[in-house]
Order: structure tokens, then C-alpha cells, then sequence
């Protein structure tokens, strides 16, 4: 309940921080009104707490001091939720990601790497009437090495080469990153360039197709290297209540993805 309640109060700091209008009273319009800043706030402890809709409900109204802290003396309506998560695109999400990384410190060194979330909560009629043609959401990670932030998200349902998801992500972060590490499977000729270009440091291992391959690996060295392996920390730290998504739809699913990703930043800003 403790920790709860210390990380609803940092969820609510940073909406009112990052939010428009954050001095919008939190039921502006009565019970059936809410300022954005208290439904992105509100948003994110149900991705901590990983509920169904109407136990959250349930969960908050029992909660009377998480509430407090929101201004808030009852839960919003489960369905309100369901509202609300469409209400804020990805765009908006994206750069709450940044400004969340950013609050738990930066260090110009970062891993990217890649795992799956199981996307199979829907029916299976659902999935056939939609088109599910994988039952995973790869999701590629920008984790800072030193305080374990997730600098940016990529997530697909097709297959994708790794080589060209790293290069997209490490684009839109090239001015952050003095060192980029990633294992063989982001072995792209274009990223090491772009890396480069941008004053950053590939740590990136070869195929070893030849001896000059691995020559090259033969030099990287071991220790920078292995740092690598805090995306695979971050990952299971995402995942320590399951892989499952609850989220339907494909682009509700990104959403959810994305504010797991800017509670995990706040939680490792707060400790």
C-alpha cells in the first residue's frame, strides 16, 4: 500500500508536470468530467496494479488514500478507462516516454534489444475477424544502461528485420546516445554508418561470416559489451506480473505497451 501510494503521487507530479493544464481541477465538471491530467495520472497505476477494468474500479474505491492523492473521492467508472485510453495517441505517449527517461537520468549509453508480448487475451473470433497473423507484439527497447530508462519503444505484429527497427530508434535518439550496444541480430552495414554520422559509438557484434568478422569481435570490448544485457533486465522487470496484453486492439495494445514503459521510468526515477 505504501509503495502504492508514493508511486501514485509521482504519477500524479508528472501529469501535472508533462500534462497540459495541469492546475485544471481534477473533476472539473462534476462527477462525469475529468481534467487530462488526472486521466493519464489515473492511467497509469491500473498498468501497475494489472487489472481487469472493473476490478481497478473495485481496487481504487477500497483505496480512499490512493484516491486522495488523485483529489478524487471515488473511482471513476470502469468504462471511463476504456475511454480514456483512446483519448491520448501515441504521439502524446511517446513524448511523455521521453519526458519520463529523461526524469529518471540519462547517460549516453544505451542497449536495444527486442521480446515478445503474448497478445492472445482476445477471443479467438476476434482474433480471425481482425486479422492476428502473429500471436506476439515484438516490442524493440532503448534502455539507458546506467539507470535503467526506457528511452524509446518500437512495437510490431509482422516480421521485421532488427537491423531496420535499430536504425529508426536510433534515429529519433542519435543526439542522446554517445554509445549504441546491440548484439548481432542489429548487425546492419546503414546503422553502424548513421551511428557514426551522429558521433556514436556501434557496439554492435558481427555475424562472423569470416575471420574479419570475427577479428572485429575480437576487439569489442567485453565490458562495455556486456552492459547490453540491462535490456533483458528491463524486459523481465516489464514482464515480473506476466506477458500477457489485455488490450484488444492493435494500436490499444502500443498505448498499453508504451505506459507500462513510463511506469517502469517513473518507478526506477522514484527508487
Amino acid at each position: 500500500m505504501g509503495r502504492l501510494r508514493n508511486l501514485a503521487q509521482t504519477f500524479h507530479e508528472f501529469a501535472t508536470t508533462h500534462v497540459e493544464e495541469p492546475d485544471v481541477p481534477a473533476a472539473p465538471d462534476g462527477a462525469d468530467g475529468y481534467a487530462k491530467s488526472t486521466k493519464i495520472a489515473l492511467l497509469l497505476p491500473k498498468e501497475e496494479v494489472n487489472k481487469p477494468l472493473r476490478q481497478f474500479e473495485d481496487y481504487l474505491n477500497e483505496m480512499p488514500g490512493i484516491l486522495a492523492v488523485f483529489g478524487l473521492e471515488k473511482s471513476p467508472d470502469y468504462t471511463s478507462f476504456s475511454v480514456w485510453d483512446g483519448e491520448f495517441p501515441m504521439k502524446e505517449l511517446r513524448r511523455l516516454l521521453r519526458r519520463s527517461a529523461e526524469q529518471a537520468g540519462l547517460s549516453g549509453t544505451a542497449s536495444i534489444d527486442a521480446s515478445g508480448f503474448q497478445r492472445d487475451q482476445a477471443s479467438s473470433h476476434y482474433r480471425n475477424r481482425v486479422g492476428y497473423s502473429f500471436n506476439a507484439m515484438k516490442t524493440t527497447l532503448l534502455v539507458d544502461t546506467e539507470s535503467l530508462a526506457i528511452m524509446d519503444a518500437h512495437f510490431t505484429t509482422k516480421k521485421a528485420y532488427d537491423g531496420h527497427i535499430g536504425l529508426q530508434v536510433f534515429r529519433r535518439n542519435a543526439e542522446d546516445l554517445q554509445a549504441l550496444l546491440a548484439d548481432k541480430m542489429y548487425s546492419w552495414s546503414n546503422l553502424r554508418e548513421a551511428c557514426r554520422e551522429a558521433s556514436t559509438r556501434p557496439v554492435i557484434k558481427h555475424c562472423e561470416q569470416n575471420a574479419l568478422k570475427k577479428a572485429h569481435n575480437a576487439r569489442i570490448d567485453d565490458e562495455v559489451y556486456n552492459q547490453r544485457s540491462m535490456s533483458e533486465t528491463v524486459f523481465a522487470m516489464l514482464k515480473d506480473d506476466g506477458d500477457e496484453i489485455r488490450s484488444r486492439s492493435w494500436h490499444g495494445q502500443f498505448r498499453e505497451l508504451t505506459r507500462k514503459c513510463i511506469v517502469h521510468n517513473l518507478a526506477q526515477a522514484a527508487s
